[in-house]
Formats: structure tokens, C-alpha cells, sequence
């Protein structure tokens, strides 16, 4: 078996101590999200985790708790497909919280039908990179403050299926797919991060896009076996080997490592897969689609963030 397919969370931070460092989890009740909180916590981290409602915070705090007896696990209720829940949730955290060493940009949602955010963005592109968007911009100045510090965004080998549809990102005149609009959002995400790393990493705030492999989560609970045989077919077309099905420590592994691991600092800004440094796709990494995107994104939320 591939030893790389064995590497899970702990490994990863085995010999590291985490003690006194704030970790922010989106989306983290479930699946990697919520392996990161339990490894990044026995760590000695100070988990907080965001939750889509005050039951599933409590039920995943009281799990983690269960875990990890003398972790630090708190919650906090945020929806990224609303944006005014991300600004009241920022104004929360930044009044409560005097530093923020990890902001781990986990939650999202994978190939839904067609819907719309609270604010008319296409659902996927809406909660995937809008949200996040703005969530991690007005997070900056304690980022800054509490440098050197860390984003990391979860994106996906599914960029591959789609580049930014830069005349219709919220498919209002195309026809919609569920896999080229998942595409599109984990696109935003790589090009999110180029952007980050070249505005405030020179600031101590250091970026990276992740890949976490296919993780037996309910991440793909809106597919089907069309969307399944979909899958397959725009790997063969790309070149690419559909990849192994690992469990949730394995898979979470990559995006821990961002976080916590010295290693990742030898390149940040960049585009991981099993803890090593990737290349994604052209259109993924280009600085100036980069900075094409930040524009689109403040154009479209209606709020402007300046450079470090």
C-alpha cells in the first residue's frame, strides 16, 4: 500500500506542542473539519469551531471534549452562504478574541443542485469562496497582529473541472453543472490564496491552498451515480487517476500539516496534496487571474479590503 495513504493527523503532529496557539475551524462538526479541531487540540491548541446551528456546536464540542478530555473546544454559529452571519460572526470574534494563529478555512459544500446564498450568489461559489472571502478578510487585522500566522484553504483536485467563469460565475445566463460551478469555487479558493500570500505575507501571514484526496466524509452526500460516473470521466480526460478513498485522519493529514508544520513554511502560497507541494492547474496559480478574482469578489460582496 502506498505509505503515503497511511499518514494520519497525529503523525503529523507528533513532537509538536501547541500550547497558547487560537485555531479557527470553519465547518468543523463533521469530517475534516472536525478531525483537525481533535488533532490540532490535543496538540494544545484553542480550538474554536464554527457550527450552522447552536445543536450541532454543542454536539460536536461535547464529542471533541470526549476525545480530547483536557482539550480547549468552543463554537460558534456562522453560515458562509450568508453574509451577513459571516460579518456579525467576525464582529463577535474580533471583540472576544485578542489573536488568531490559524484560520482554517475548511467548511464547503461539493457539487449541490442549483441554489442561491441569502445574497443571490450561486450556492456553491457563494459558500466556498464569498464566504470565506469575507470571513478571513475581516479576520486580517488579528491575523496581522498575532503574526507569524497561518490560512489555510481547503480547495480540491476538482478545480481541474473548471476555471473562474468570468462573464457568468453565478450561472445566471449559462446553463448550470454542479461539477464545473464545484470547480469554479475550488478554483477561487487556489487563486484566493496566491492572492493572500502576495498582499500579507510579507505582513507574517502566511497562505496555502490544500488538496485533501477523497475522504470518506459527507462531503458528497448531492452526488449521484451520474455525478460519480462524471467525476471519472473528466479525470480520464484530464490525465488524472481517480485517487484513492482514505479515512477522515488520512485525509485531514495535508491541511494539519499546513497549519502547524514548520515544513510548509519552506513554500507558502502554495497548492498541497499528502504534505508536499503540488502544482494545480494554470489557470489555478496565475497571479494575475489572482488578483482579477480579489476585485470580482470585493465587486460582488460590496466591501473593499486594502493591501498589507
Amino acid at each position: 500500500m502506498n505509505e503515503e495513504l497511511n499518514v494520519t493527523t497525529d503523525d503529523v503532529l507528533q513532537g509538536i506542542d501547541l500550547s497558547g496557539e487560537v485555531v479557527l475551524i470553519t465547518g468543523g462538526t463533521t469530517g475534516l473539519g472536525k478531525e483537525s479541531a481533535r488533532a490540532l487540540g490535543s496538540a494544545g491548541a484553542t480550538v474554536i469551531i464554527t457550527a450552522r446551528s447552536e445543536e450541532k456546536g454543542q454536539a460536536a464540542v461535547a464529542q471533541l471534549t470526549e476525545l480530547v478530555p483536557d482539550g480547549d473546544f468552543s463554537f460558534e454559529v456562522m453560515e458562509l452562504g450568508s453574509l451577513d452571519s459571516v460579518r456579525s460572526f467576525t464582529d463577535r470574534f474580533l471583540a472576544s478574541h485578542d489573536r488568531l494563529d490559524v484560520l482554517l478555512a475548511n467548511a464547503g459544500i461539493m457539487a449541490v443542485p442549483y441554489g442561491k446564498t441569502d445574497d443571490g450568489f450561486e450556492l456553491q461559489f457563494g459558500t466556498n469562496h464569498l464566504g470565506h472571502f469575507v470571513l478571513v478578510n475581516r479576520l486580517l487585522p488579528l491575523l496581522k497582529a498575532s503574526a507569524p500566522s497561518r490560512i489555510v484553504n481547503l480547495s480540491s483536485a476538482g478545480h481541474f473541472a473548471s476555471g473562474i467563469i468570468w462573464d457568468d460565475p453565478n450561472f445566471e445566463t449559462n446553463e448550470y453543472s454542479k461539477m464545473d460551478a464545484y470547480g469554479q469555487s475550488k478554483t477561487a479558493n487556489i487563486l484566493f490564496t496566491v492572492e493572500l500570500e502576495r498582499r500579507y505575507g510579507d505582513a507574517g501571514v502566511h497562505s496555502w491552498a490544500v488538496h485533501p484526496g477523497m475522504v470518506m466524509t459527507d462531503l458528497a452526500r448531492s452526488f449521484t451515480k451520474d455525478d460519480f460516473g462524471d467525476l471519472a470521466s473528466r479525470a480520464k480526460k484530464s490525465g488524472m487517476k481517480m485517487p484513492t478513498l482514505v479515512n477522515v485522519d488520512v485525509g485531514a493529514s495535508t491541511q494539519v500539516w499546513a497549519c502547524a508544520s514548520a515544513e510548509a513554511l519552506e513554500k507558502p502560497g502554495s497548492y498541497l496534496a499528502d504534505r508536499a507541494f503540488t502544482e494545480p492547474s494554470d489557470y489555478a496559480n496565475d497571479p494575475e487571474l489572482a488578483k482579477r478574482l480579489w476585485v470580482l469578489s470585493e465587486q460582488l460582496v460590496g466591501e473593499q479590503f486594502p493591501e498589507a
